[in-house]
């Protein structure tokens, strides 16, 4: 079965990066998205949760029991969202501060109720802005 090879006009700013990625084995292109995924906090696989949402929002009808935790913004204090961050999860500064510098960032999942609503007070003292979905 013959595979139908689409024609890409590549902007030049790209070209570049393109013309690189084509030399690259299967194994170094896995690799590459898993470093990109990690380092930008995303995944490959968003649209198929994206078409999971629907499916997601009829359930959240219903009582929650769990939550996650959202840390959409550290605000103009930095330095006490990272305090904060330290005391509700036990991470280290530096893994606190890369949460902080990484917002939006899921800082606690499947919280009871109760406790996601202390660790956004305790966020949400400390100047940043928290969404619990």
């Amino acid at each position: 079965m013959a595979e139908e090879k689409k024609d890409v006009k590549v902007p030049a700013k790209f070209k570049g990066i393109v013309e690189e990625i084509e030399k690259m084995s299967v194994l170094d292109l896995a690799e590459l998205v898993s470093l990109l995924e990690d380092k930008f906090g995303v995944s490959a696989a968003a649209p198929a949760a994206e078409a999971a949402a629907p499916a997601a929002e009829a359930e959240a009808t219903e009582e929650k029991s769990s939550f996650n935790v959202e840390l959409t913004n550290t605000g103009d204090n930095k330095i006490g969202v990272i305090k904060a961050i330290r005391g509700v999860t036990q991470l280290g500064l530096k893994e606190a501060k890369d949460m902080s510098d990484g917002a939006p960032v899921v800082v606690k999942e499947g919280a009871a109720k109760e406790e996601a609503e202390e660790i956004k007070k305790k966020l949400e003292e400390a100047g940043a802005t928290v969404t619990l979905k």
